[in-house]
């Protein structure tokens, strides 16, 4: 008899983890091995449970789902990540792909599609919501053409942001600098992060320098 794909959810909501548990507790192979309400929370259970799958919320207090992702393919690379979230913006699906989730799920899924999801990721297979493909495609497409230009790519608050971030402040002396809230300066980050085509905050630095985009702000002394 094949062995059970045994899954961890992930999500902040209890109401969420509860609906999502109880659906695949009906579906013949899978067995939720566990539940986390932060991605803290999460690293643990997978070092106790290595599963085969996570099902990943993004947007969480404290670790968000990105780093939760990363952190979680260090600690356990065979586990395979299903990003189920109800954002579909670059922001967040480029970021996450690339800390290693291998599918991007919306929340409005249809529960049959859920559990085809987590089947096929036991398997190694992608399934991406067509909206996600269609974005991933067009990047492929699209993206490498040239070098992108932060001066045009960014919104005047992102340079602030890659400012601060290559001057070595962390996102909360940055929501204090900028007097914004750490979940903005977080969403900023990400945005930064997916149009410059950077994999995390080092890089960004980096880029910040080399492009000139912190002598920018010394400019007249």
């Amino acid at each position: 008899m094949t062995e059970a794909i045994s899954v961890l959810i992930v999500d902040d909501h209890r109401v969420v983890r509860q609906g999502v548990r109880a659906f695949l507790e009906t579906q013949p192979g899978i067995m939720v091995v566990a539940e986390a309400d932060s991605g803290e929370a999460s690293i643990q259970l997978v070092q106790e449970h290595a599963p085969d799958v996570v099902l990943m919320d993004l947007v969480m207090p404290g670790m968000d789902g990105v780093e939760t992702t990363r952190q979680v393919k260090k600690v356990s690379p065979r586990t395979q990540i299903i990003v189920l979230t109800s954002y579909h913006q670059d922001e967040y699906i480029f970021p996450a792909i690339r800390a290693g989730a291998l599918s991007y799920l919306l929340k409005d899924a249809q529960p049959e599609e859920l559990a085809n999801a987590v089947r096929k990721a036991a398997k190694g297979e992608a399934v991406l919501h067509p909206r996600v493909a269609a974005r991933v495609v067009q990047e492929l497409h699209g993206v490498r053409q040239d070098s992108p230009n932060p001066f045009t790519e960014l919104s005047d608050r992102e340079l602030e942001v890659l400012r601060l971030i290559a001057d070595g402040l962390n996102n909360a002396d940055i929501a204090e600098q900028l007097v914004i809230s750490e979940k903005t300066v977080k969403s900023h980050v990400s945005n930064i992060l997916s149009k410059l085509h950077l994999g995390d905050r080092t890089q960004a630095a980096v880029y910040a320098w080399r492009e000139g985009v912190v002598r920018r702000t010394d400019d007249g002394g």
